[in-house]
């Protein structure tokens, strides 16, 4: 089994299939493990504002897998479940939290608005300036490097064999199947099932053997302030999204953000703006005013995989037997990953899988 790609998702899914005695072989292109967004976002484990579509991933993953994460990694991945606020200040805001709790409610998740009074009741240090909210309780937020980590470190252990540095460029089928991943450096992988998890160069990847996934790379950017006293654990987020973010273990706010800035940037390596991160830090300080005075220590930009219906693709090929999508996810795949990792082994061991997965076909764009 070969897996390209060696984020939270191709981890997850090299654990389980280690973990059932699957020989399993990860292919990562950059010098590390979890380089790309696996280990630099906001760290959000949401079930609230997710397309209907994704819910029931989302919702599986917080009921059966974030509580006992930890555990069964053997890694402290700082998981807090105290509730999620999305909040919001003018009318328009509270028809777009509106919008997002009915979908999520017809779903079955217990969310609900509230108004600025209860929010405050919830979280203190929120401003007079929140006047709605939407709430879900059971929504939460975790470490995305420990995350990472252990699902690597775990399934090393059962098994798994990672070679990073080590950037797949080319799939080839043999009698048309896919057989083999060829790499940059021109080594030649062979296994029964090739997963593709390769964030945005998945594209390319799928391409190789006649598949397009149509997703845009989209920038991100993240900044990190020094280390407070504890002060809440809500994960937070914004009815236009502007920012979204939460207070880490150790103490520092990690606030994420998109910047729309990519047509100005490089592919490669792209770099935080001063303008994007001042930006946020308004943003921020117009609902958490107390903040004000914390000093930011650094920041940082990546890429992630939009999709063009901002749903992902967890998908085997009927093109292509052997092959096995999992991308597009649109800067959500973090909280969904532990799910994710699951049903990725349960495709490729050819087992029905835990969760209807119709939606997230390749072929839906067709």
């Amino acid at each position: 089994m070969s897996i390209a790609g060696g984020g939270i998702i191709g981890c997850a899914a090299a654990y389980h299939l280690a973990k059932e005695g699957v020989q399993v072989l990860v292919l990562e292109g950059s010098e590390n493990i979890g380089n790309g967004g696996s280990t630099r976002n906001g760290g959000g484990v949401r079930q609230s504002g997710r397309d209907p579509r994704e819910l029931p991933l989302a919702m599986y993953a917080i009921q059966h897998l974030w509580k006992n994460l930890s555990e069964m990694l053997d890694t402290d991945v700082e998981y807090y479940q105290h509730g999620n606020l999305r909040l919001g200040s003018t009318e328009k805001h509270r028809d777009i939290l509106t919008g997002l709790t009915e979908r999520g409610v017809k779903c079955g998740l217990d969310v609900r608005m509230i108004d600025g009074d209860e929010a405050r009741q919830i979280n203190p240090f929120l401003s007079e300036e929140v006047t709605c909210a939407s709430w879900c309780p059971t929504d939460g937020h975790a470490n995305p490097l420990m995350a990472t980590m252990g699902y690597y470190k775990m399934a090393r252990r059962l098994g798994a064999h990672f070679i990073s540095g080590e950037q797949v460029t080319e799939i080839r089928k043999i009698k048309g199947a896919a057989r083999q991943v060829v790499t940059a450096s021109g080594n030649v992988y062979e296994g029964e099932k090739i997963i593709v998890a390769a964030g945005y160069e998945s594209r390319f990847i799928a391409s190789t053997v006649g598949i397009d996934i149509p997703m845009q790379p989209v920038l991100l950017e993240t900044l990190v302030t020094e280390a407070v006293s504890p002060m809440f654990w809500q994960m937070l987020g914004t009815a236009d999204a502007d920012f979204y973010g939460h207070q880490t273990t150790h103490g520092s706010f990690v606030f994420g953000l998109n910047s729309g800035y990519e047509p100005y940037a490089k592919l490669g390596k792209p770099l935080s703006s001063s303008i994007a991160s001042s930006a946020a830090c308004r943003g921020i300080m117009h609902y958490f005013p107390s903040l004000s005075e914390i000093k930011i220590v650094r920041s940082w930009a990546g890429w992630m995989d939009s999709c063009a219906d901002h749903v992902p693709v967890i998908s085997t090929v009927e093109e292509v037997p052997g092959l096995i999508l999992a991308c597009g996810f649109t800067g959500h795949g973090f909280g969904i990953s532990p799910a994710v990792g699951l049903l990725l082994s349960q495709l490729a061991m050819e087992q029905e899988p835990v969760l209807d997965l119709q939606a997230f076909r390749y072929d839906r764009f067709a």
